[in-house]
């Protein structure tokens, strides 16, 4: 969704209370500003609708391509009720790019098909730094922020249809 469309988006329902979950998150060791800055972003986030800090889990991994992995551990071995998964791939002069985006793109879908705990993307794809840092607590925002208020609206989903 392009920024500009994203700001005039309305919010349809109040932020769900973080209070009693458990996130994951899985943070890439690549491009370690961008993704520290979108994991704070992500936790003040939490803590700011109720959660407690000892209920968010952080693992790092070393690259992208990884997160889907982190993600499968978190969902198979701890009691999250939502993985988020931070990382910043930023295009080069070669198709690397392409497939390092492709594969955690459909690493995530291929988890939330398959698990009945949400993962949420959270893997910035930009041309330069500067876009990406834009993204991370600059002028276009920090997509962390969003994805931890998407990990909690997918924990209040998935909670109104458990039996």
């Amino acid at each position: 969704m392009s920024t500009l469309l994203e700001k005039s988006r309305s919010q349809n329902a109040p932020l769900p209370s973080g209070k009693d979950k458990m996130v994951g998150i899985v943070v890439s060791e690549w491009n370690t500003p961008v993704t520290e800055s979108l994991l704070k972003g992500a936790i003040d986030t939490l803590i700011a609708a109720g959660m407690r800090e000892d209920d968010i889990i952080v693992e790092y991994v070393p690259g992208t391509v990884e997160l889907t992995f982190g993600a499968k551990v978190l969902i198979e071995e701890t009691l999250v009720h939502a993985v988020i998964v931070l990382g910043c791939v930023i295009q080069g002069e070669t198709r690397h790019f392409d497939y390092v985006c492709d594969s955690v793109t459909q690493g995530v879908t291929k988890l939330n098909l398959n698990y009945p705990t949400p993962v949420i993307f959270g893997v910035l794809t930009t041309n330069n730094q500067e876009q990406a840092e834009a993204r991370a607590g600059g002028t276009h925002g920090n997509k962390g922020e969003d994805c931890a208020i998407a990990a909690l609206k997918m924990i209040d989903l998935q909670q109104k249809y458990i039996i």
